[in-house]
């Protein structure tokens, strides 16, 4: 069973991921993998020596070409899955991002898409509600 919980901070050393919901002239904004059909927010995996919210900029850019956004770090989140890392709590930074320009895409992302509603098919159906959820609690967007 696959659980996401969120908590206002934890050691640094522990974050090892970053995801950012993002929006755009009031739309989502979501990422298609060239390997998917389905649809994520931005994010990925914090290299070493890198800063977190580092991460979260360096992955915004990276999967949807943003040039000018506002990004703002909101909690943290962590999944616990027994099919992934050995059913150890692992976690990440939850960010939240208002993109006012986008540039060219350079990563494994094929396109962008920008949507009034939230999709149907999405990559981590377990995970990305919930963290889209949080912030539109936290943040009332």
């Amino acid at each position: 069973m696959m659980s996401v919980n969120f908590y206002d901070s934890v050691d640094d050393n522990l974050l090892k991921f970053a995801v950012i919901v993002s929006k755009s002239n009031g739309k989502w904004v979501f990422c298609k993998h060239k390997e998917r059909t389905t649809y994520e927010c931005p994010g990925g995996h914090r290299e070493h020596g890198e800063d977190i919210v580092e991460t979260a900029r360096r992955e915004l850019v990276e999967e949807t070409g943003a040039i000018d956004f506002d990004l703002k770090p909101i909690c943290v989140y962590s999944v616990i899955d027994e099919n992934n890392f050995d059913g150890s709590e692992t976690f990440g930074l939850l960010c939240y991002a208002e993109i006012s320009t986008f540039g060219e895409i350079d990563s494994e992302i094929e396109k962008i898409v920008m949507l009034d509603d939230l999709p149907d098919n999405w990559t981590y159906p377990n995970i990305q509600p919930y963290l889209i959820k949080e912030i539109l609690n936290r943040k009332h967007i």
